[in-house]
């Protein structure tokens, strides 16, 4: 199965040919954008230098996600390191690795940010971990285009060696399922008046590192939903009791 790579408000049209054409050296052909700037361009094509087939094939959506709705394994990439909320770290290469052994049971995805900024906490929730190039800490300035040559490259050569399947019974749950889970815990939390000290979108985003770390399939994320739902369904009935 090809790894989705997704590409996040890309604001630079010539960037997304760049990536198209990144990806095709490698054998890589699944290319989804979200809320482009600009996309047809000519710009794109120009610098897709006969990748026009990756791009006349590339989905376009309006949200990440839309993009992973229906992914097991999604991993997004940061220039630097986020350690706030603990997303777990990989290089390129064990990335690589992971991406083929996931994507066997299920759609496994790149992502990969804006160009000035990268992808927000907000995406991160979306993903299962971090991909970290690590480059020259003088200069780290890689451009989009390099950064999804890295990535590709990697995958490339990790196809070619026995890839490990996934330890498990059943395929990871897809992201959108994740999510579904992540806002029922919130409702619960909520319910029971059950806050940290920072407040705002901090516990959820630590519940779905949690989450994310946990990698969890569809059977144990129904479990665990029943379980907030007998909590709330305890709570109505203490609550009409006498």
């Amino acid at each position: 199965m090809p790894i989705r790579f997704i590409l996040v408000a890309t604001r630079h049209p010539g960037n997304i040919g760049a990536s198209a054409r990144a990806m095709k050296t490698m054998g890589q052909g699944e290319l989804w954008l979200v809320a482009p700037a600009a996309f047809p361009s000519a710009e794109a094509t120009a610098l897709a230098s006969g990748a026009d087939d990756l791009l006349a094939g590339a989905r376009v959506v309006a949200t990440l996600a839309e993009a992973v709705a229906d992914c097991g394994l999604v991993l997004g990439t940061s220039a630097r390191l986020r350690t706030e909320y603990y997303w777990p770290v990989l290089a390129p290469r064990a990335a690589a690795a992971r991406l083929l052994s996931e994507g066997a049971a299920a759609p496994a995805a790149l992502v990969f940010g804006t160009e000035r900024t990268g992808l927000s906490n907000a995406d991160f929730d979306l993903c299962h971990g971090l991909v970290h190039i690590p480059a020259n800490p003088a200069y780290e300035s890689l451009n989009l285009a390099q950064a999804v040559q890295i990535l590709a490259y990697e995958l490339r050569c990790a196809g070619g060696a026995e890839v490990p399947r996934p330890r498990r019974d059943a395929p990871l749950a897809p992201v959108a399922e994740l999510e579904r889970l992540r806002a029922h815990a919130g409702e619960v939390l909520a319910e029971i008046r059950f806050t940290d000290r920072r407040g705002g979108p901090h516990l959820l985003r630590r519940l779905a590192r949690i989450f994310g770390r946990a990698g969890l399939d569809q059977q144990e994320v129904n479990i665990l939903r029943g379980i907030l739902t007998a909590v709330q369904a305890r709570r109505r009935r203490a609550g009409s009791e006498p």
